[in-house]
């Protein structure tokens, strides 16, 4: 993962980011944007810490067991105190992150709190040492909080010069500046020291990357320093590829504290490595040791944590994580992403397809890297004869690993790749002894899959395939459910003279449950309309059932006053006896007088707002739960609606707000509608459905009616 090229307007995140580490003392930090409606944290600015590290936080979802993600939700500093192997000192256990190194960490929101309700518009991070105290400071605290509202400052100033801040395919990489530049004397003065020393030093990056190193280091490491500089050392010194020695720089990296190890150079050479973390990356020293007691050695490999990168030697760790992140992923789509944000930066690949097996045809359910004319080459190619890398793997339920495009083209000279992608590798998907499809890696160079990658990604597949089949059957039964949900509520709703409507529904977000929220517009006669909206104990087929039986209801009885509209309803529910209730909020309008007339059975108010602007709630006296006594009455209240007024009717899964009073929340749901006199009817229905502060974490349906008086 580099540097990225994309969003360049990003760099304005930079000074607050900069500002809060010099000010706490944090060694880096990270940036989250958040677009409007969208339910996933996207990284959009990483500092202090490698970005080929950073793929566990490329894309938090709003609902993952997440410190910044719990951040958003709950509107509050989280502080995670990781002890490293994934323990978390205190209470924020739930939300911590599989995380092996020793680590503190504070998240909070970026809040937007201009122009009417607060809006969440990403979450900032802060890094700390090991060594950091198990709670954050008062000053700590406070310049996070100063942290977010610079940082809502400058997404809000983008959005005003119409240039909003977008994250890119990868976060931008912040470095941080020196504090002094040394003069050119004394740079050259620093590496006549190092080259003096009668150890060996060398100097790395946080990318690992080598940026200087004296005689006595090359010598010792058994190459040349011209060899050593702008490479990483385990590439050109094979016997460096113990898992051990990048799992210690990565404890180094996440702990800022100095670690040790030995490697075997040779069978009787051992060399000593100290590793002295810096704010920009790591001095290690490097000198002969004695061989290490047996003991010692079982004891460093028994204690070192787990390295993150599985061309590095971290599979276990890569094979948790992924596990972890796959649990979180609900649909087909959420599968595709998390494969992509975790496996594409973790091999240093570019592209890949999910391919699901479909009547007898392979068909992509998403990608990312590949050009979509080479999608429409690559979709819906027939299994028998496969004719195709990944038919062929599927068919024959091996992996097919091709360092080349000519290797490749050596098997299958029909196939037409795409020019920009050399190296690939195609992982059949069989999970219970089915084949479920195939998942296709591939390199923007020629690529020799090692062993261990190898060994890898077929573990890694077995997870993929796993969770791509619970994710299909998922939308599976969620398509479905919504089908018939949408059944049961009115198709269209009717055109009436000097009267515009308005409606909307939206499932809850968890899980596939079938919800009981309904709505209904009835014509009456020339003058008289009837307006019905309730919401249905439950979320399952039983609570849709009955939502369909008080719907129907309702429209049979409508024509009568309110109040016995409900009360036969009522009657009606007791009768089938289905153990569940219901509210409903029914209302009359006249058109020839203007007047309305309510009654409600355990509703919440609706809201108007009055021609001159004015809004409120309306008082209605809320009767018994429809279902509960076959005997309850419900009172009606008359009120003027005169032209130029706009009712609103919604069910609390619009504005409940967990701690929050729900007269309360609905009066700040109800200030959406200021200013709102020359906007669309559709367009405000929009926007108080998604206005409100819980809109992206809600786990109830909505229903909403909106009704305007034409002149």
């Amino acid at each position: 993962m580099g540097v990225s090229r994309h969003g360049s307007g990003l760099s304005s995140l930079g000074p607050p980011l900069l500002d809060a580490l010099a000010e706490t003392g944090a060694y880096g930090g990270k940036v989250y944007l958040l677009r409007p409606g969208s339910d996933t944290l996207r990284l959009a600015m990483i500092c202090g810490v490698p970005p080929e590290l950073a793929w566990p936080w490329l894309r938090v979802r709003l609902d993952a067991r997440q410190p910044v993600a719990e951040a958003v939700r709950e509107r509050r500093l989280v502080w995670q105190d990781v002890q490293g192997r994934g323990e978390v000192a205190g209470d924020d256990r739930q939300a911590a992150m599989a995380m092996p190194y020793a680590f503190a960490m504070g998240s909070a929101p970026v809040m937007d709190e201009s122009g009417g309700a607060p809006r969440c518009r990403g979450a900032v991070s802060l890094l700390w040492p090991a060594s950091h105290p198990p709670s954050p400071t008062e000053g700590e605290k406070a310049a996070l909080h100063r942290l977010c509202r610079r940082t809502a400052d400058v997404i809000r100033m983008a959005d005003g010069t119409g240039a909003p801040l977008l994250p890119g395919a990868e976060p931008r990489v912040l470095i941080r500046p020196r504090a002094r530049t040394p003069g050119h004397d004394e740079a050259l003065a620093a590496v006549d020291l190092v080259d003096t020393l009668s150890d060996g030093w060398c100097a790395v990056d946080l990318a690992g990357v080598v940026t200087h190193a004296n005689e006595r280091a090359a010598e010792l490491l058994g190459t040349t320093v011209d060899e050593l500089v702008g490479g990483r050392p385990h590439r050109a010194l094979p016997w460096l590829r113990d898992p051990i020695v990048a799992d210690r720089y990565r404890t180094a990296i996440f702990s800022r504290e100095p670690v040790s190890l030995t490697a075997q150079r040779s069978p009787d050479q051992w060399i000593s490595f100290l590793v002295y973390p810096g704010p920009r990356g790591m001095a290690i020293r490097i000198s002969e040791t004695a061989e290490p007691e047996p003991d010692t050695q079982a004891q460093e490999r028994e204690g070192g944590r787990l390295p993150t990168s599985p061309a590095e030697g971290g599979a276990l760790y890569q094979l948790v994580q992924l596990a972890a992140s796959l649990t979180q992923a609900v649909g087909v789509r959420d599968v595709v992403e998390t494969v992509a944000d975790q496996i594409l930066p973790s091999f240093g690949a570019q592209a890949l397809i999910l391919f699901v097996a479909e009547g007898g045809r392979l068909r992509s359910v998403g990608y990312r890297g590949f050009a979509p004319e080479a999608i429409e080459r690559y979709d819906n190619q027939p299994l028998y004869p496969p004719p195709s890398p990944a038919g062929h793997a599927l068919v024959n339920r091996a992996p097919a690993f091709y360092a080349s495009t000519e290797a490749m083209l050596h098997d299958h000279p029909h196939l037409r790749p795409s020019p920009d992608l050399h190296a690939f590798g195609f992982l059949p998907l069989i999970t219970s002894g089915r084949s479920v499809g195939c998942f296709v890696l591939a390199y923007d160079r020629e690529h020799s899959f090692s062993a261990e990658e190898r060994a890898m990604l077929t573990s890694l597949s077995s997870l993929i395939s796993q969770a791509l089949d619970r994710a299909r059957l998922y939308d599976a039964k969620h398509e479905l459910v919504l089908s018939l949900q949408a059944g049961l509520l009115p198709h269209r709703l009717p055109e009436l003279p000097g009267l515009t409507v308005a409606a909307r529904y939206l499932p809850a977000t968890e899980g596939i449950e079938i919800g009981g929220d309904f709505y209904d517009v009835i014509p009456l006669d020339e003058h008289s309309t009837a307006l019905a909206i309730g919401d249905v104990q439950g979320h399952n087929v039983t609570a849709a059932a009955l939502m369909g039986q008080v719907r129907t209801a309702v429209h049979a009885t409508a024509g009568v006053s309110p109040g016995e509209v409900l009360s036969r309803t009522n009657r009606l529910l007791t009768d089938l006896d289905p153990g569940l209730f219901t509210s409903c909020l029914y209302a009359q309008y006249d058109r020839a007088t203007h007047r309305l007339r309510l009654a409600s059975a355990g509703h919440p108010p609706p809201v108007l707002r009055h021609p001159d602007g004015r809004i409120g709630l309306l008082s209605v006296p809320p009767g018994l739960l429809l279902g509960i006594d076959p005997a309850a009455e419900y009172p009606e209240v008359e009120i003027p609606l005169p032209p130029g007024s706009v009712l609103v009717m919604y069910t609390d899964g619009l504005i409940e707000t967990p701690g929050e009073d729900l007269e309360e929340s609905a009066l700040r749901m109800a200030d959406q509608l200021l200013g709102a006199e020359d906007q669309r009817l559709d367009a405000l229905a929009d926007r108080l459905l998604h206005g409100t502060d819980h809109a992206e974490t809600r786990n109830d349906d909505i229903a909403l009616l909106l009704l305007r008086i034409g002149p």
